[in-house]
This record gives C-alpha cells, structure tokens and sequence, in this order.
C-alpha cells in the first residue's frame, strides 16, 4: 500500500518563458485555479495523504503562502527546495528521508490528468507491494514522447525507448509513477546522461529487467496533457474551461475531494470560503457544503 506522495514542482520552465521568469511554472493558472491543485488532486484521489512538494530554491515562500501546510484540508504537506533540476529521479535523492522504509508515488507538477475512471484505476496502483507501476496514455505521435510496449496479458512492460526514431507503441509514459521502497537505493546506482540529467526511463529499465515494471493504462475517454509548452498550456486551459462549465463541476477542487472523503468537515471549508474571498471558486465551495 502506498501512502507517501510527491510532486516535482521544480524545473526552470524555460520552454513558457519570460512567463516563468517571475512565477513558478506550477503556480500559473490553469483556467480558475493554479496548476498544483491538478497533480495535488490526482494523490488526493489515490486516498494519499502525506506529501511532499519539491520546488524551485527561492520559491517555497509562494507556495506556503496558498498551501500552508495541508491542515485546510486533511493532509500532511511537506516542503523541499530544488538547488537545481537534474532530472526526475532526482526526487527519490532529495526525498529519501520523507520516503524511509515506505513505498512511494511521484507525479510531475506539470502534468494534468482527467478520467471517470481514473479513481479506481488510481485505487489499482497504490496497492502495490513491490516493483513498479507507472501510466500510460496512447498518443498520436509517439516519437515525441518516452514510450512503453507491454505484454497485454500480464500488463508487464517489455520495452521502453525515449522519442524513438522507428514505431514501437504508442503508448506514452506519463509522469505518474508508483514505486517500491526500492526505488532509492536503484536512485543512487544511476549515472547523469550525456544531458547532465538522472533519466526517469533509465530508473524505469532497472524494474523492468527485474521483471517488475507493470503499466496501468489511463484509457479510451481518460486525458493526459503536458503543460510544458505554450501551446500545451493553453490546450490545458481549454479543456478544464470546457468541462466545468459545461458539468457545472470543478476539476480538481481540492477541498472537495477533502471533504468528500471526510478529511474535512463544514468548518474547514467554510474557513476556505473565507482565505478565497467572493469568487467563483468560493461559490462553488458552498454549494458542496449545502447538497
């Protein structure tokens, strides 16, 4: 069972430059809320409560400022600051002592995840007892992107190649992994790439030749977007916009989630109504507590 949680929220955010020379890439909004509360949310869903937030140095004080420490809404919130991007296992190095002898999940700030199945797929993969789990989503344009072939039967994967030149699947990795306490010490064996970077599908190759590397698929209806470009952003920015006002629901309200799985109770969100002020967010926050 996996309870710990972390979001790598670090990274320079170059590519969506100079919006990220003054704010944080994960702090930018994301239609009505700030990109955090999506990759915050997605935990949530899996019922993890512990998390720990990796983020840029010089940038912790924006962060705590709308996510104190997680009472406001059940969860244990922890903080590092990121000297300077190395790459995605870098985390596990940073987050070692937060991790200890437990099983851990990891997903990228900038990711954003949507399904109505996603919550019991999420459910899937924290009940992991040892190797690893991570996401994936079919993709149109597969040399853009890490991908992974897997066994259809078992789930295994058995292939993982980053931005192949020949057609191997088209099966995207995502930034949402599930690991076991292993993951730390494969952390430390591996070597920086000809970029200077840990590579993530290097961590992911050592489980797969142990024969433990397992994919969960997010799924025909299920979306994955990367907010890492412009362009990306604002397809992200669209989708969220389409869906709420077209449901009357929220994607990603976190005080929801909260007290719908009773972290939470009437008090706490009404406390939340209050730090929001007079918003649409507030407005949808007492309705929550009204039905």
């Amino acid at each position: 069972m996996i309870k710990k949680g972390i979001i790598l929220a670090g990274g320079m955010g170059t590519r969506m430059s100079p919006l990220t020379k003054a704010v944080n890439k994960q702090l930018l909004p994301i239609y009505d809320k700030p990109l955090i509360f999506y990759p915050l949310s997605i935990l949530m869903l899996a019922k993890i409560k512990d998390i720990l937030i990796i983020v840029n140095k010089g940038q912790l004080n924006q962060y705590k400022k709308l996510i104190p420490n997680g009472d406001n809404l059940g969860l244990k919130i922890s903080y590092l600051e990121q000297e300077k991007p190395v790459g995605i296992p870098d985390a596990f190095k940073l987050g070692q002592k937060f991790i200890g002898k437990n099983n851990v999940a990891l997903i990228l700030g900038d990711n954003f995840f949507y399904g109505q199945s996603l919550s019991e797929k999420l459910k899937k993969c924290i009940n992991l007892k040892k190797g690893a789990t991570v996401m994936l989503h079919k993709v149109h344009n597969p040399e853009l992107f890490g991908v992974a072939k897997t066994n259809n039967k078992s789930n295994k994967i058995t292939h993982i190649e980053e931005k192949p030149k020949k057609y191997i699947s088209n099966n995207a990795i995502t930034g949402l992994y599930f690991f076991d306490n292993k993951v730390v010490n494969y952390t430390k064996s591996l070597k920086p790439s000809k970029r200077g970077e840990l590579e993530i599908t290097e961590l992911l190759k050592i489980y797969k030749r142990n024969n433990q590397l397992k994919a969960e698929h997010i799924g025909r209806g299920g979306a994955w977007l990367d907010t890492g470009s412009i362009d990306d952003y604002y397809k992200t920015i669209a989708f969220v916009q389409a869906i709420e006002n077209r449901q009357g629901l929220k994607i990603a309200c976190l005080e929801e989630i909260a007290f719908l799985n009773k972290w939470i109770g009437k008090n706490e969100v009404l406390k939340q109504i209050k730090f929001y002020g007079n918003c649409d967010y507030s407005n949808y926050l007492k309705k929550i507590i009204k039905s």
